[in-house]
């Protein structure tokens, strides 16, 4: 499972996903579904686009952002561009980090908010698990800390024997099993790697195995 947005749909500026380049406010992965970003950006109240941007996007200027856009749409007029909205969020919040653009989080946000990815990765795990037979081994590329917390407590569930309270005399033998192994430690990308392709800085490469019962 490879966790990570499509570099050919990030850097086509007609899907809405860059902050980089002029497009209309999309970030639908599946164009049929009916609720884009644009519609999050003009419509939601202000406390709800700081959730967004907050619960999913981990930003720390996430109440001033979400004020600003809701200022700017009632004042100037909707905010139909990515270039429009990239330019409201960096005109909101310092700019500490020479080489992080200000929107980055926020884009995130949206993105994954448009898409339901984090519930989507929730459903997904258990299923992908059950297809494996003994000694199969399921691999998963995470890229950022939300979608790698639910990998590593997906796989702390699956590594959990029992919930037996410590100095209960009870024989090994009826101790429940784990249903995995983990493969190797958590893998991440090289300084070489990063350097050849910087949207690997934040991978992790998690890999387990399914023990036969």
């Amino acid at each position: 499972m490879d966790l990570g947005v499509s570099s050919p749909q990030i850097d086509n500026p007609m899907r809405g996903f860059s902050f980089k380049q002029d497009g209309e406010l999309d970030m639908r992965m599946d164009q049929s579904q009916n609720l884009t970003a644009h519609y999050i950006v003009n419509n939601f109240d202000e406390k709800e686009l700081a959730f967004i941007f907050k619960e999913y996007g981990e930003e720390r200027f996430s109440k001033k952002i979400s004020r600003s856009i809701v200022e700017y749409r009632e004042n100037h007029k909707p905010i139909d561009t990515t270039l429009e909205l990239s330019k409201v969020i960096s005109q909101s919040v310092p700019k500490k980090d020479p080489n992080k653009d200000p929107a980055t989080r926020v884009f995130q946000a949206l993105r994954i908010r448009v898409n339901d990815e984090l519930n989507d990765l929730q459903a997904c795990l258990p299923k992908a698990f059950d297809y494996l037979k003994n000694n199969g081994r399921l691999a998963i590329i995470s890229f950022h800390s939300l979608e790698d917390r639910i990998v590593k407590n997906f796989v702390k569930s699956k590594l959990k024997t029992d919930l037996i309270p410590k100095n209960i005399p009870i024989r090994a033998s009826d101790i429940q099993k784990p249903e995995i192994m983990m493969i190797g430690k958590v893998i991440e990308p090289s300084d070489l790697e990063v350097k050849h392709n910087p949207r690997a800085r934040s991978a992790k490469l998690r890999v387990i195995e399914r023990l036969a019962n």
